[in-house]
């Protein structure tokens, strides 16, 4: 029996000892390829209507661990997300909800106005995150990954020169040393930092929102963290994986605007400026995590997203002040990755 068989037969085992009724029928159980955190998903099904997803997670990952926490933190706020059925920590296995598996991404060929219906449905979801207060986290508080501020906002920036810049480009090391040492790079950390922060999902993008019967469910909330509103939506509105166009991305932001003020949240005058410096900072650590997922874990799916990131961190760069050096930088990049000019 391979060892594949013999995880298989591991997991039935053990869904069949927490849940009875499924050793009354035949079970399947099938592989879900999903994302990079090193997670196993696989979808246990005993007739068309009973089913289950079953994570399998690294123990030696803390955030790992928090994540039914945190699903049961967001249930109690009537934020949509999968139920947990059962979690057994010590064998680092998590029985939930089967939501299906069509996410948002799922729609990205359609007309806007579908596409728009299921945007708003997730704003409306990741504005209730928004709207509470920290405090309300407090038992999860001290299990949460490092929060934002400016050594975060920085190693995102470092992660994107060594893991996308150095390793996908095969910029030198003294040029990448000299574009991060940039004076706004460290400014712009140091000024997002200094804001009030709020609850914030970290990885809100089309692949972590689910939709069912047309509604929107949050999942991968394993990082949420204290942070910036601005930078889920900028997760949004930048999302590799999609295609927006301007005027799409400018509605959605108004739809999160008019959220905000339904909410009773408060408005900033230079609401759009930290956008652009909140979409800089998650475009570069997803450019990062691409470049390290794809080379240093062999996981090349994730290489195919730098193209669109990379063109929407240009843009971005591209507008904000102090950093005409590192835009010009990058403008100058071949158009192809190291490993393809060999």
């Amino acid at each position: 029996m391979s060892s594949s068989d013999q995880l298989t037969d591991r997991l039935l085992e053990q869904t069949r000892r927490h849940f009875p009724p499924y050793n009354e029928t035949e079970v399947e159980i099938t592989p879900i390829q999903k994302g990079g955190s090193g997670r196993r998903f696989y979808r246990v099904r005993s007739a068309p209507e009973q089913s289950l997803i079953l994570v399998q997670y690294n123990l030696d990952r803390d955030e790992n661990r928090h994540y039914v926490q945190i699903a049961e933190f967001l249930a109690q706020h009537d934020i949509r997300a999968p139920r947990v059925y059962f979690h057994d920590p010590g064998e680092g296995l998590i029985w939930m909800e089967d939501l299906g598996g069509t996410d948002l991404w799922h729609y990205r060929d359609e007309a806007w106005p579908v596409r728009r219906v299921f945007y708003e449905s997730a704003l409306a979801e990741v504005t209730k995150l928004h709207c509470l207060p920290i405090a309300a986290a407090d038992g999860l508080r001290k299990d949460f990954p490092q929060e934002f501020d400016a050594p975060l906002y920085q190693w995102e920036q470092h992660y994107f020169f060594e893991h996308c810049l150095g390793a996908c480009f095969g910029v030198e090391e003294r040029e990448r040393v000299a574009l991060a040492d940039v004076p706004a790079l460290r400014e712009i950390a140091e000024r997002l930092a200094a804001l009030p922060r709020v609850l914030v999902h970290r990885d809100f993008q089309s692949q972590n929102i689910i939709i069912r019967e047309g509604e929107s469910y949050l999942i991968d909330f394993q990082g949420m963290r204290p942070g910036l509103s601005k930078y889920d939506i900028a997760s949004l509105l930048y999302d590799p994986y999609m295609s927006l166009t301007e005027a799409e991305r400018a509605e959605i932001f108004a739809l999160y605007t008019e959220m905000r003020i339904h909410a009773g949240l408060p408005l900033r005058s230079d609401g759009e400026e930290l956008m652009r410096l909140c979409a800089m900072q998650r475009l570069m650590q997803a450019l990062g995590a691409y470049g390290y997922l794809g080379l240093v874990k062999g996981n090349d799916s994730f290489l195919e997203h730098i193209k669109p990131a990379f063109a929407s961190l240009v843009a971005v760069v591209a507008a904000i002040p102090g950093l005409e050096k590192l835009h010009a930088a990058l403008l100058a990049l071949p158009p192809t990755l190291a490993r393809e000019r060999v």
